[in-house]
């Protein structure tokens, strides 16, 4: 009787995963041979929690991830940099203060956090570091400032946006690139009535804008352009008659908040007889940057901890954190800032996770370039690596649960879907799963949704 119950157990498991496996292929052919489908490319692969393959349709194939590709980024982040890692951003002074007069110029520098002046998190908004910052100006006694205001933001190289990122998505919030020093996550606000610019979230410097927008529809299907460093803005397409608040990428991120801090100055009294400059600036100018005085600090600032930023890294899904952590491993583990060298890192870490480089050719860090290349089968061995480390709590905190009740990262673009995540079935079966889309000319989210309602 025993090895007849033990049999029994055994083959009821069989047919458990036989049907799901039935179920997930069904529903996967049905999409693949609908007529929205003919050109598509897809790629699913489902394991359970201990690695073991319940279903795959070419769980090998490369596609753009989308935003599925920050599942990557953000694990790598909390392994190798820590949970409790803190971006810094420091003020300074040259010269000496005398009778409440600085004579030199006055400093801001960061190690590039995303998060300054961002409004996601209590006590790191805007008006927070303006406190500290007068604060601590108060507190050196500087009442006035005879040099300029210098905005230090050298701490990564000068290319601020991924190579392949499109042309479309750049001046768009989403499309925020990175700076040395990055402020309110590098996008602004703009209140549009009919074609007329009513509003902006906070004043915009120096720039001139181009505006090619017509009245349509009943949605907003605007484009604004911006490009780094780049005094001149455009925006086109097409805006509703209503009130309609569309967000761009603010195109010198270092620039505005000088000129922030420049107000801050003046509403606390303190006098700046100068200028405020970046060390961008200076040279594009032609000139040689100052360096930020090794002494006289007189704040340091720091961010909130990495597993609160990749909270919202992925929740939000972030572009910019995610191209900043790429800076930010490419600088600490190689010596080198630039976007290439942060992407290598990436891939490097994953393949010693044993991944199949060929399965994993990244192009930047937050998946919104359509150079990503990456199988439905490396996004879920990811999931399952990080479901075994010590910090998965806080990676897994981070996915949002979707319509459909499952707890996964999704991505989209145009003609792209996919997702990736996590489920526990009602009769307590545990899933890790991936699935992705390309060319599909429908609804994918629904669809492919459909297929992991089989998960349930």
């Amino acid at each position: 009787m025993r090895k007849t119950f033990t049999v029994l157990i055994i083959s009821t498991q069989i047919v458990f995963a036989q049907t799901t496996a039935q179920k997930l292929d069904a529903a996967t052919k049905s999409l693949m041979e609908s007529s929205a489908a003919v050109s598509s490319s897809l790629s699913l692969y489902v394991s359970d929690e201990n690695g073991n393959s319940v279903y795959e349709y070419q769980g090998n194939k490369g596609l753009s991830t989308a935003s599925t590709q920050k599942i990557f980024t953000a694990a790598a982040a909390l392994e190798v940099l820590g949970k409790n890692y803190t971006y810094k951003t420091t003020s300074g002074y040259s010269g000496t203060v005398s009778g409440g007069t600085l004579n030199g110029n006055l400093f801001i520098a960061s190690t590039g956090d995303p998060t300054l002046g961002s409004w996601r998190y209590d006590g790191y908004k805007p008006e927070n570091f303006k406190q500290k910052l007068t604060a601590a100006l108060k507190k050196s006694g500087i009442t006035k400032i005879s040099g300029d205001l210098v905005i230090d933001d050298s701490y990564f190289d000068h290319q601020t946006i991924p190579g392949g990122w499109p042309w479309d998505d750049l001046g768009n919030y989403y499309g925020a690139g990175v700076w040395g020093v990055n402020w309110r996550e590098n996008q602004f606000d703009i209140n549009i009535n009919g074609t007329e610019f009513k509003s902006f979230s906070y004043p915009l410097e120096g720039v001139k804008w181009l505006n090619d927008l017509k009245v349509a529809g009943s949605s907003d299907q605007s484009l604004i352009f911006t490009a780094p460093h780049s005094d001149v803005a455009l925006i086109n397409g097409t805006v509703p008659s209503k009130t309609v608040t569309v967000s761009g990428a603010t195109p010198d991120p270092p620039l505005q908040l000088g000129v922030e801090v420049q107000q801050w100055l003046r509403e606390s009294g303190i006098a700046l007889s100068g200028k405020v400059i970046t060390s961008s600036r200076l040279e594009i100018e032609g000139k040689t940057p100052m360096e930020f005085p090794k002494s006289n600090t007189i704040l340091t600032y720091e961010s909130p901890t990495m597993d609160k930023i990749v909270y919202w890294f992925l929740r939000k899904s972030i572009n910019m954190y995610g191209e900043t952590l790429i800076k930010t491993l490419g600088k600490e583990k190689k010596g080198d800032p630039g976007f290439k060298s942060g992407v290598a890192f990436l891939k490097e870490f994953w393949k010693s996770k044993g991944i199949n480089p060929n399965m994993i050719n990244f192009a930047d860090g937050s998946g919104l370039s359509p150079q990503n290349y990456v199988s439905a089968k490396a996004e879920v061995q990811a999931l399952l690596y990080a479901k075994k480390q010590p910090w998965f709590d806080a990676y897994y905190e981070g996915f949002p649960t979707q319509d459909n009740g499952l707890k996964m990262k999704s991505g989209t673009m145009r003609d792209t879907k996919s997702f990736a995540g996590y489920h526990t079935s009602k009769d307590g079966k545990k899933y890790v799963f991936s699935v992705i889309i390309n060319n599909y000319q429908g609804s994918g989210s629904t669809e492919l949704q459909k297929i992991l309602n089989v998960l349930k």
